[in-house]
């Protein structure tokens, strides 16, 4: 039977579509006297509300400047990786001459020795030894691990995952995107077999950091509202697999073979086969950046089904980097459903990290985060707190802190080595983005190192419950 749709479908959206307007009519409109919501560049069910007209205009204003660099920063990004991977040995150069003249592809992105510009600012593929399974920094860090190895090739994962960690790939892929009609969200599930326990590992992968669609995600307010649940993020939303169709998540739909299977689909009903027939098996979801959003939703999204199998299962939610993805009401109803079903969500922030604080929670419109956050200053202390501070990344109040802080993190990472161990070198590729930091502070704080260093060296996570 179909269900209904005054239940699975949206009662409310806003949806923001930058390339539909160019600057100076963006100006026009928002200065003009025609009211936003008939404009072409959106789509909304009702009237766009006077509180939100400002952040629209700015949400646009700046999703338009990310997409004026998507190509500049897609070559800058390819030729860093190619640089990078070229004097580390990785490739031939003579190859890559060759190929040039030929006219064909410069590297094989896709062999297992291709690594990433996430992987060369942290070289790190193995795990803390010293962190064992009954250790209760061993979600946090093994979860943490898996969404840095996310933003590698099928082939790293598998290599590193398999030889490294001495467990299994259980399911990789890319998942199809109903609105961008391309597959466009990758994710992995690996499983962990230690201590006569299984348990699946489901890995979101985040921003690739020369992405300039990706990135404009975190400015966006597109939102969509469904009914005893809120508002939530409709570009996370669409990510995981949102049906253009009715606006909505059916419970169940028809697979469509010609393309790539929806995210949240696909992950649902494999971890309903994987556990089934396992009465001890479990399930964690985690993600950094990006992907720690889709982490955060995928269970948002059982519950709206009422999954209680696979609540039941589902051991915890650990995230990294979240920018913010619905509103108070929506963290209301997450707060009391994970409670509810036993589920333990931590979200994890470090230092002055731009993107848990996007987009905006302004005087509670919109947007707002939920459940325990877990704060890591530069000295990896943590603290259990309700937000992180300067919950807002535009604050003039926290200019000086935050280039302070990162001037102090560039010098700690001459200190790195003598103070934790070998394992916490950092590399000139690190201190370029330390550089970074100095000119837009927050952006420096938002890559893995230091989340991975936070889940090794932060005591925090050896006393919450």
């Amino acid at each position: 039977m179909d269900p209904k749709p005054d239940k699975f479908s949206a009662t409310n959206f806003l949806f923001l579509q930058h390339k539909n307007i160019g600057f100076f009519q963006l100006f026009q409109a928002y200065f003009g006297t025609k009211p936003l919501h008939t404009q072409n560049f959106i789509q909304s069910h009702d009237v766009v509300e006077d509180e939100y007209q400002c952040l629209v205009f700015l949400s646009i204003l700046l999703q338009k400047l990310l997409h004026l660099g998507y190509y500049p920063l897609r070559f800058l990004g390819g030729t860093i990786e190619i640089f990078l991977n070229v004097t580390c040995g990785n490739c031939n150069i003579f190859e890559i001459i060759w190929n040039f003249l030929q006219g064909k592809e410069l590297v094989d992105a896709n062999r297992a020795d291709f690594v990433s510009i996430i992987g060369h600012i942290d070289k790190r593929v193995d795990l803390d030894k010293n962190i064992k399974r009954d250790d209760p920094k061993y979600n946090a860090a093994l979860s943490m691990m898996a969404s840095k190895v996310s933003y590698e090739n099928e082939a790293f994962i598998r290599e590193t995952v398999e030889k490294h960690w001495k467990m299994e790939v259980a399911a990789i892929g890319n998942y199809w995107n109903d609105y961008e009609g391309e597959p466009s969200t990758q994710a992995f599930i690996l499983l962990d077999k230690s201590d006569n326990q299984d348990t699946y590992i489901v890995t979101f992968r985040g921003t690739e950091l020369f992405d300039a669609d990706q990135w404009s995600s975190d400015f966006d307010i597109s939102w969509l509202e469904f009914p005893c649940v809120g508002k939530t993020h409709a570009g996370f939303m669409k990510a995981l697999g949102l049906q253009k169709s009715n606006m909505g998540w059916p419970k169940e739909i028809t697979p469509n073979h010609s393309h790539a299977p929806e995210a949240y689909y696909f992950i649902r009903d494999f971890l309903k086969k994987k556990l089934a027939g396992n009465d001890k098996a479990k399930f964690i979801v985690t993600g950094h950046s990006l992907g720690g959003a889709l982490a955060t939703l995928f269970p948002a999204i059982l519950v709206f089904h009422d999954e209680t199998f696979l609540l039941e299962r589902l051991e915890g939610v650990y995230t990294f980097g979240q920018p913010r993805v619905g509103d108070g009401v929506f963290a209301k109803y997450m707060d009391k459903n994970l409670k509810e079903n036993g589920v333990q969500f931590y979200r994890m922030v470090y230092s002055y990290d731009i993107v848990p604080r996007l987009p905006p929670d302004l005087n509670d419109i919109l947007f707002r985060h939920f459940g325990t956050c877990l704060y890591f200053d530069r000295s990896f202390n943590g603290k259990k707190m309700l937000e992180e501070p300067n919950k807002n990344y535009f604050s003039l109040s926290a200019i000086i802190p935050m280039t302070t802080n990162a001037f102090c993190e560039l010098m700690r990472s001459f200190t790195m080595v003598s103070k934790y161990g070998s394992e916490y070198e950092e590399g000139w590729v690190l201190r370029v983005f330390r550089l970074i930091g100095l000119v837009i502070p927050g952006v420096s704080n938002h890559i893995p190192q230091d989340y991975v260093n936070s889940t090794r060296l932060g005591s925090i996570l050896s006393k919450v419950d």
